[in-house]
Parts: C-alpha cells; sequence; structure tokens
C-alpha cells in the first residue's frame, strides 16, 4: 500500500486538532461543582448518552465523590480544588475502537492503553477508591445536603 505523506499528515493533524478540549471541560466542572463538595478532591467521570433520536450521542461531565464502575466509552478524573491539578484514572474508549490504540499506530496512547488493559485484566483496579475519599456514610449525607439544597 502506497501511503501519501502529505494527506497522512492532514489526516493526523485533522484527529489531532479536533475541536475538544478535555482540559478545558474538567476546568468547567471544577468551576461549577456544588458548593457542598467544599474544597475536598473529587472525580470527574464523562461519559456517553445516547440522545432521544437514537442516533446522536452526547458527553455527560458529572462531579462525584465516589469512584463509579468502571465501564468502556469512557474517562474519569480526580480534580484537586482549588488549584487545576488533575489526575487522569481512566480513559476506556468504545470496545471496537480498542485494536487502534496499540503500539505503532496513529492513536497509541499510554494512559489509553493501559486503561483498556486493566479494564481488560483488573478491573477492580480501577474502581477501588483512593484512600482519600470519603466513607459512604459522609459522602450520603453531602448528597442529601445537595438535595435538599436544590429544592
Amino acid at each position: 500500500m502506497k501511503l501519501d505523506r502529505l494527506e497522512t499528515h492532514d489526516r493526523f493533524e485533522h484527529f489531532t486538532k479536533q475541536d475538544f478540549d478535555i482540559g478545558a471541560c474538567c476546568q468547567e466542572v471544577i468551576k461549577n461543582r456544588p458548593v457542598e463538595f467544599g474544597l475536598r478532591p473529587f472525580y470527574i467521570f464523562a461519559h456517553t448518552r445516547t440522545d432521544d433520536d437514537g442516533i446522536r450521542q452526547r458527553l455527560i461531565w458529572q462531579p462525584r465523590l465516589t469512584r463509579p464502575p468502571a465501564q468502556t466509552n469512557s474517562m474519569l478524573f480526580k480534580a484537586y480544588p482549588p488549584g487545576d491539578t488533575i489526575k487522569v484514572i481512566w480513559i476506556i474508549p468504545r470496545r471496537e475502537l480498542w485494536s487502534n490504540y496499540g503500539k505503532g499506530l496513529i492513536c497509541e496512547n499510554k494512559t489509553v492503553s493501559e486503561s483498556i488493559y486493566e479494564f481488560q485484566w483488573n478491573r477492580k483496579k480501577l474502581e477501588q477508591p483512593d484512600e482519600e475519599d470519603l466513607d459512604d456514610k459522609a459522602v450520603n449525607a453531602i448528597y442529601n445536603q445537595i438535595a435538599r439544597n436544590h429544592e
């Protein structure tokens, strides 16, 4: 197969400069997190949902105090307010895209490859809470306070 270097480069440029900034989305979630979270670290769970038309999908960005179960087509980050430090927990693409992230391919990415591996072979590690995470009782109290304040 003969490749046109210019065309390949243009496709690579298009792929890497898509109009989507994960960092900006995370900063927006940090800025708009529930007041009840205070300055404690929290998770940012990004996952897709299909619109009512059954075709289009949208990415939901959700602040959480606990780790959700690992799932395909999702990302999980941990934010450490008041600063802008963000830790990547996982980035797991749709299962049918996994082969695109192999070594030497255009989509090669160490974080994604490690996330896929852990999802397949050690999912409990991805879902294990951090030592600094609140216990269930404290989390429920904060979520109840959010619900009361929202009404």
